[in-house]
């Protein structure tokens, strides 16, 4: 089996679907890029890859991000890179969460939501398209570690853990 491990934050579903009623007119004009279902939507953390222990990594990550505060998210502009259309994530804080969580190890971290996927290049147009979209701020309460696992149908996603973040609280 090839599975290969990932930290990862999740939109809301609030959020998720808000993208999905932005994005909805556009995948039916433009079917051709491999459009991600909202279910796999998710913003990469740290990448840990097809060789590592799961449950090694849990308590990596379990002492990794003790105390760690939620941060506040949105999701803003669109960009573009290696085949991949992705929507911008604007936080404060969240770098330095991904690089407690391991981000940054192998290539600079660009906090991002991907949308689609391309056999090519993206069509210019596309990220032009998307980059009025921002959503509604959110706090991202916890940390999940998933599994993808390369399927003929494309990658089938898991959570295998959650780390909750602390809450701010005001005062």
């Amino acid at each position: 089996m090839n599975m290969v491990l990932f930290s990862a934050v999740l939109p809301p579903t609030q959020v998720a679907e808000s993208l999905q009623a932005h994005l909805e007119p556009l995948q039916a004009e433009v079917p051709e890029p491999r459009w991600i279902p909202p279910a796999q939507w998710h913003i990469t953390l740290g990448f840990y890859g097809d060789r590592e222990d799961p449950d090694a990594r849990v308590k990596w990550l379990r002492s990794a991000l003790a105390g760690w505060h939620a941060p506040m998210l949105r999701l803003e502009g669109a960009g573009t890179f290696s085949r991949v259309l992705y929507l911008g994530v604007y936080s404060d804080g969240l770098t330095e969460l991904a690089a407690a969580a391991g981000a940054g190890e192998q290539r600079p971290y660009l906090p991002h939501l991907t949308v689609a996927r391309t056999e090519d290049d993206v069509p210019a147009e596309l990220p032009k398209r998307l980059s009025g979209f921002v959503s509604e701020p959110w706090t991202a309460t916890e940390v999940v570690l998933m599994s993808s696992e390369r399927t003929e149908r494309g990658p089938r996603y898991a959570v295998l853990e959650r780390f909750p973040l602390e809450s701010r609280q005001a005062g």
